[in-house]
């Protein structure tokens, strides 16, 4: 399926957005440094004093010598140890805050987008980067970043301590550099485009695991489920594939990267023959050179290997920044005022070009009217009411409130959308409506409650209206999360709501009293009712039907019955039901 994914960040905009997050903590990162500095040099003291104690022996020196290089080599590994747990430490004061900062700005960005942008990009792409990609760069600050220094410290050290022993030795490891050079520009122009590819495929398999679980009662309703797993196999088995080829490749690598050991190793013992041989250099030199150079093979092979973990990392940050770079919603720059009217102008709407879902819609809604809209399934309603709410742009046409273009006005004050499908956040039955007004009082949430006659209910709940409800608390029916989002209509105060068949989740029991709850709600205010129970028509000001994104209907209940036209004829069939 090909979807509109969101951005992702080149890596000079990504290198950017690290740096400016890093910055703000500039002590920590430097105390880091030099604990990192340190610890690399108590790395190389290990290898120099067993050269030392090779030499004592052949020159029978004093058993001091031995005793004080045994304890030079005890120190420096205490020490070592300690200066790089410091430095660990403070990378993590570092790193730690500037990713829950990146995170904060992805969730922001996330949050001012419109519903539209996100469904084209789906669900599984933003939860793959808040997940996964969140998750990949956390484990990297914790293992891969500090691994990476410590190991690029250490190759810088012995390399230091290689040459200071004898500058030949040092030529002679340092001859093996073109070997690991080849290995790396074999690997890594194969090894990127995977883990980016990778990284879109977890999004993929995301995707279809959330897409299938939010849908899984109308999949089963239709005996669908079967493809709905074979979805989900078809996009895991593509990023299984991705991984295991990318495992391959790494194979390979790691060849490539034990072959240039095994060089480098060779050209220091042979060179350190032939200097031993023609007394250029003492055995304990050489002995100590073999031992640096051996010693480079974990932080060599650490720093060619974490290419693997750091593309993968860098492939994840680079999917946040996509999101935490995308520009920030313009500020509402104009105000409305009093009871305002409502006005539709010329408005279409294409979600496919050239398939129009609306066309030429002209609608006013009067302060304080309430219109319905009824019509057959893909008439066009849900889109109609999500324009009326600003959480859909038309293809064309103006929305104003008041005069002033809903664009230019800080919506969330003025039009409030409530769907059939709503959400209950994990947190009190307080916390869920307060959401709409969160420095509320007391009376102010009890007396929202009560326009919708969700106080009986909520009194019963174990611990009233302090109980934790939501995915990880106590179970709510649909009426009951429906009649929270209501009362949390009532307390945001809108001019405007949009109903968009906010009762048909009730059931036959509750549709009434939740049909009672929603006038309520609403009463005093502008109201568009996309009905799903043609009662609610019955009840509003004015009744437009839509057919093929048209207005083919307007007027009242009792006009249009008398019309005998479309409407009146969805009346009879409901009427006869």
């Amino acid at each position: 399926m090909n979807r509109n994914l969101l951005p992702i960040a080149s890596t000079r905009d990504t290198a950017h957005l690290a740096w400016q997050l890093l910055k703000q903590h500039r002590g920590a990162l430097i105390l880091s440094a030099l604990a990192f500095a340190g610890a690399g040099l108590c790395g190389v003291v290990a290898p120099w004093l067993l050269g030392r104690i090779v030499d004592g022996v052949r020159d029978d020196a004093a058993e001091s010598v031995v005793t004080q290089a045994v304890i030079g080599i005890a120190v420096a590994a205490v020490l070592g140890g300690i200066l790089t747990a410091v430095a660990a430490s403070f990378l993590a004061r570092a790193g730690e805050p500037a990713l829950a900062s990146l995170r904060e700005q992805v969730v922001d960005r996330a949050l001012g987008l419109d519903s539209g942008r996100l469904e084209e990009a789906g669900a599984g792409d933003l939860l793959s980067r808040v997940g996964d990609d969140v998750r990949s760069i956390a484990n990297s600050l914790v293992e891969v970043v500090p691994l990476l220094i410590q190991s690029a410290i250490a190759v810088v050290f012995t390399a230091g301590g290689l040459f200071a022993l004898d500058w030949r030795l040092g030529l002679a490891g340092l001859a093996t550099a073109p070997f690991y050079v080849f290995a790396l520009r074999w690997y890594l122009p194969r090894s990127g485009p995977y883990y980016a590819r990778e990284r879109v495929a977890q999004g993929e398999r995301a995707e279809a695991l959330v897409s299938g679980l939010h849908g899984a009662p109308t999949l089963r309703a239709f005996s669908r489920e079967h493809q709905q797993v074979d979805r989900i196999a078809e996009a895991s088995n593509a990023a299984r594939g991705l991984a295991v080829d990318v495992f391959k490749l790494l194979t390979r690598f790691f060849a490539r990267n034990n072959r240039s050991e095994l060089i480098g190793l060779l050209f220091i013992l042979g060179t350190g023959f032939v200097l031993v041989r023609d007394n250029l250099t003492t055995v304990g030199a050489v002995t100590a050179a073999a031992l640096y150079f051996h010693r480079l093979f974990n932080p060599i092979g650490a720093l060619l290997v974490l290419f693997d973990d750091l593309q993968s990392a860098g492939a994840s940050l680079a999917r946040l920044a996509g999101v935490a770079r995308l520009p920030q919603p313009e500020p509402p720059t104009a105000t409305v005022g009093g009871k305002p009217l409502l006005r539709m102008t010329g408005v279409s709407h294409e979600y496919v070009e050239g398939r129009p879902v609306l066309t030429g819609i002209d609608l006013e809604v009067a302060p304080g009217e309430k219109v319905a809209m009824v019509g057959a399934t893909g008439a066009g309603k849900t889109t109609l009411g999500a324009i009326a709410a600003a959480t859909l742009a038309p293809s064309s046409g103006e929305v104003t409130l008041g005069g002033v273009p809903l664009a230019d006005t800080d919506v969330r004050d003025h039009v409030v959308h409530v769907s059939q499908e709503v959400h209950v956040f994990t947190g009190s039955v307080r916390a869920n409506v307060d959401l709409a007004r969160p420095k509320a009082t007391d009376d102010e949430v009890r007396a929202a409650l009560d326009t919708v006659s969700a106080t009986p209910w909520v009194d019963a709940l174990p611990d009233g209206w302090d109980t934790v409800v939501g995915d990880h608390g106590h179970p709510l029916t649909p009426a009951q999360a429906q009649q929270l989002a209501l009362a949390r209509v009532v307390l945001s105060d809108p001019e405007v709501v949009v109903l968009d068949e906010a009762t048909a989740e009730a059931g036959s029991a509750g549709a009434r009293s939740l049909e009672e709850a929603a006038t309520a709600a609403i009463a005093g205010r502008s109201a568009i009712l996309i009905a799903h129970r043609l009662t609610q028509a019955a009840r509003a000001d004015r009744v437009i039907v839509l057919e093929h994104g048209k207005m083919v209907e307007v007027g009242t209940h009792d006009e249009l019955i008398a019309s005998g036209g479309r409407y009146a004829a969805l009346w009879e069939a409901w009427s006869a039901e």
